[in-house]
């Protein structure tokens, strides 16, 4: 049996019940550490189940997951993912991997970022397409995700804004040696991804989202130093809120009273 865990947001503790039963009872327990971080780590993790965590790096979830499924031919494995175990295509990807060698699954849901971005008053229902904002670097600098958060707007949506992360990404100079070298960890902030959204935005003049639009800058939700900012996407270059991980939401242009009213205690 593979086993997809959820672990919630927070801390050790917001994994379910269910979940931690089973982390209790599996062979092996995989922790899957590159779509996503916990605000604690391993360490305090297995200090909470009780027993040992293996990393799973981008390596062994993209390109070595096949062994993990055929040890679940015959024994108890389980993967833990921070927030939901769908929130990323990887992970619905092995489902159809299992299921290619007869493995059965099991997924146990949890807390995502998806549904706790609501923490900051927005209405579920009335978020749109959810984007991605990418990293860029002197020689690619992507917007593509720019035209869907103008639709969502046009269409009077909210936009969640999921930030980059880079966790054991190799250095482009080693990807042609046969060792490779690793970039530090990094996590975008929403300080550089307003920053980003505001080069996009002098490129297009022409967009209903200019400079002077609101932004919400979430932090680390679901943790005990969780914190909310509302500023406009120009102001919000110089928030700084703090340690990863970081989420920004462009509001829909009419929001409903209780979302205004909610929204101004974190101007």
């Amino acid at each position: 049996m593979f086993y997809l865990i959820g672990l919630g947001l927070g801390d050790a503790k917001d994994i379910t019940v269910k979940g931690l039963e089973i982390v209790k009872n599996c062979d092996k327990v995989y922790l899957e550490a590159y779509t996503s971080i916990l605000t604690v780590g391993k360490e305090t993790l297995e200090e909470f189940y009780g027993r040992p965590l293996i990393l799973a790096d981008r390596e062994l979830c993209e390109s070595s997951i096949d062994n993990v499924l055929e040890e679940a031919r015959e024994k108890h494995i389980a993967l833990l993912v921070v927030g939901d175990p769908l929130g990323a295509t990887t992970h619905t990807d092995m489902l159809l991997r299992a299921k290619e060698f007869g493995v059965s699954t099991q997924i146990v849901h949890n807390a995502s970022i998806m549904n706790a971005v609501s923490c900051c008053g927005l209405q579920l229902y009335n978020f749109g397409e959810t984007v991605s904002i990418p990293y860029w670097t002197d020689t690619w600098k992507p917007d593509s995700f720019f035209e869907k958060i103008v639709a969502n707007f046009a269409r009077n949506l909210h936009t969640l804004c999921l930030l980059d992360i880079k966790v054991k990404e190799p250095t482009e100079e080693s990807l042609t040696k046969k060792v490779r070298q690793y970039m530090d960890p990094k996590f975008m902030s929403v300080k550089e991804a307003a920053q980003q959204l505001i080069h996009i935005i002098e490129n297009h003049p022409e967009s209903e989202i200019n400079k002077s639009t609101t932004a919400v800058g979430l932090c680390r939700v679901g943790a005990p130093d969780q914190k909310i900012a509302v500023s406009s996407i120009e102001a919000m270059q110089q928030c700084d809120l703090g340690p990863p991980l970081h989420s920004l939401v462009i509001p829909a242009p009419n929001l409903h009273p209780l979302e205004l009213d909610y929204l101004a205690q974190f101007r």
